[in-house]
């Protein structure tokens, strides 16, 4: 699948920010947040502006890592809340208008250019989005281009990456993903993941891989809009609007990887 242009993120991060700061900004700051059951509608606030203000320095500072970030302060009301946010997301956009997607930075990922902060920002906004509307009890539609991303995205890089320290050792079971309306196909290849991290702790579990289409007959296939699916995975949605095809045990098996708590 294509990626967007660097233009077509930043036009996204900052939309999608303005969309969510618009509904949160009419929205009860105590307002539960259904999709992040801890959290109420100001912190979900303050969750964006600070994961936005985070990658405005690694983006500024590039390519140091961020051991001298200093975090900053919680605002004490709503309307401080509000106002912190709305510079955030505008010095991200300008810090990453100023950089090549290219340019070496930090990340978490195995990815350590500006061009990762580019589509996770994107899609870290048009999430929270949507979790603002479930707090305000609106929903408005998700671009498609950017939902379509956000698929590969949330398989591939949320649930899909391997860490150095790990391994993935791959099963001859397949699940492809169909997005009814951008004409995308996403191929997950089923596997394992064994190792042991920096801290000594090992791993042995289920896992899942983007892959280049195999060429083979999927054990499953998941279907649906980009919207639709993208909602879905991120357990956004409930899947009403999604079908299933094929092996009701393969799916299991992708749901119980994916099933897993990000936000």
């Amino acid at each position: 699948m294509a990626r967007l242009d660097q233009a077509t993120y930043l036009r996204y991060i900052h939309d999608e920010s303005r969309r969510f700061h618009d509904v949160l900004a009419a929205c009860d700051p105590g307002a539960p947040v259904p999709s992040c059951p801890d959290w109420q509608a100001d912190d979900l606030l303050w969750h964006l502006g600070e994961v936005q203000h985070f990658w405005t320095w690694v983006v500024i500072n590039r390519p140091k890592a961020p051991d001298e970030y200093d975090a900053p302060e919680r605002p004490g009301d709503h309307a401080g809340l509000l106002s912190f946010h709305d510079q955030q997301y505008v010095a991200l956009v300008d810090a990453l208008r100023s950089a090549e997607a290219t340019d070496e930075a930090w990340t978490w990922s195995q990815d350590h250019t500006v061009g990762f902060i580019l589509r996770r920002q994107a899609h870290e906004a048009l999430i929270h989005r949507r979790d603002a509307e479930l707090a305000a009890g609106t929903l408005t539609p998700f671009p498609a281009d950017l939902a379509a991303d956000g698929v590969d995205e949330v398989l591939d890089v949320m649930y899909g990456g391997c860490p150095p320290w790990g391994e993935f050792s791959p099963l001859p079971h397949y699940v492809r993903v169909d997005l009814t309306d951008t004409g995308d196909r996403v191929w997950v290849q089923l596997g394992h993941f064994h190792g042991t991290d920096p801290e000594g702790i090992t791993h042995d579990e289920d896992d899942i891989h983007v892959v280049a289409d195999p060429g083979v007959e999927p054990d499953a296939v998941i279907s649906g809009t980009a919207e639709a699916v993208n909602a879905r995975i991120w357990r956004r949605a409930d899947g009403a609007e999604t079908h299933l095809a094929g092996s009701l045990e393969i799916v299991d098996r992708f749901r119980a990887v994916i099933h897993q708590p990000i936000l």
